[in-house]
């Protein structure tokens, strides 16, 4: 409690300042006498089923299929948020759907996932409904994923992570000015929280850079970005360069040009990272596997298509025998680039 009477919020780097009722910059975080309420807690805009690869997730598990939900709004501002309609949404009808974390978690056993995704919008905000759903989840032997731009204090952050299996981060730019003038946040807070992730987890990640024209795509700054991650994070986290589709409120610029994809995901292979992917066009190439060793094609794909898998079960390059970073498994089929709405059913 702060001398003036309000309460601040913890969560997250934007430290909202609240009176009796009022909620945070999220929407969905308010404060109710002297503690703070996840409205949204139970509450869904919606359920999939998902390609792993959807997440987008490529070391992890392969080929499996994720159960994905997500709440309504965001601690971050984003101007090219792709999925505003959801993350920016402040109208609790955006949540249709209501379901209570023992109920994902049998919905997603019954539909064969291997995970369950929090997504959509940033999982952050609705921590404790996320914490309660990965513990049903793990009750079941059901992993969790969580799709998040990494924006949370120290201490939630260890208890959150400390629940998670594996994450995307994004990491949208490389600079503090496009932090600030486009997510209204700061870029530290997420560096953070990768250090994090790196050295005091054991959590699989990966990071996603969604290239933006003329805002994120220069030369310096995704060779500055790449240098930090090798030297940071080291070779094996893997790095998805996605492109941009004009969304939300910067719909005034072109579409990222597969050129720049491919020339991002050179610069990275040229400081050294093993796995660098590019995201949300075709292109075989740079959606594939290849082992960092003897350069063999391990897992070929197609945006979210797998057409050919060699990877073993323990996580190997077959031909000379290199390990893999990620997280494998014995390998049956790919659940394909299919997208399954799933009704999750009360329980009596």
């Amino acid at each position: 409690m702060l001398p003036d009477g309000r309460m601040q919020c913890d969560l997250c780097p934007r430290d909202c300042r609240l009176h009796e009722g009022q909620r945070g910059a999220c929407f969905v975080r308010q404060r109710v006498g002297d503690g703070m309420m996840l409205t949204t807690y139970g509450r869904s805009s919606g359920f999939c089923i998902d390609p792993i690869e959807k997440k987008p997730l490529n070391h992890f598990y392969p080929g499996s299929s994720v159960l994905s939900f997500g709440t309504a709004g965001c601690n971050l501002a984003c101007k090219f948020c792709q999925n505003w309609d959801i993350s920016k949404s402040r109208e609790m009808d955006t949540l249709a759907d209501s379901a209570s974390p023992g109920e994902i978690a049998r919905a997603a056993a019954a539909g064969s996932s291997t995970s369950v995704a929090f997504t959509y919008n940033d999982p952050v905000i609705f921590a404790e409904y996320a914490m309660d759903v990965a513990d049903a989840c793990h009750e079941r032997g059901i992993k969790t994923v969580a799709v998040t731009a990494g924006y949370i204090h120290d201490a939630p952050r260890r208890e959150f992570y400390a629940k998670m299996d594996a994450a995307n981060v994004d990491l949208k730019a490389f600079t503090d000015d496009f932090y600030v003038k486009l997510c209204g946040a700061r870029l530290k807070p997420v560096l953070e929280t990768l250090v994090y992730l790196k050295h005091e987890t054991d959590c699989w990640f990966e990071i996603t850079t969604l290239l933006i024209p003329g805002k994120n795509d220069s030369v310096e700054e995704l060779t500055a970005e790449c240098i930090w991650i090798m030297k940071e994070l080291g070779p094996d986290v893997p790095l998805h360069f996605t492109a941009f589709h004009p969304d939300y409120k910067m719909t005034d610029l072109p579409r990222t040009p597969p050129a720049t994809l491919t020339r991002a995901r050179e610069i990275a292979l040229a400081e050294g990272l093993h796995y660098v992917y590019t995201g949300n066009v075709h292109d075989e190439r740079g959606g594939s596997t290849y082992c960092p060793a003897c350069k063999s094609a391990l897992v070929i794909r197609d945006w979210y298509r797998i057409d050919e898998y060699r990877i073993t079960p323990d996580g190997k390059c077959p031909d000379c025998g290199t390990a893999i970073a990620g997280r494998f498994e014995t390998f049956k089929r790919a659940f394909g680039p299919r997208r399954i709405p799933v009704a999750i059913h009360r329980a009596a």
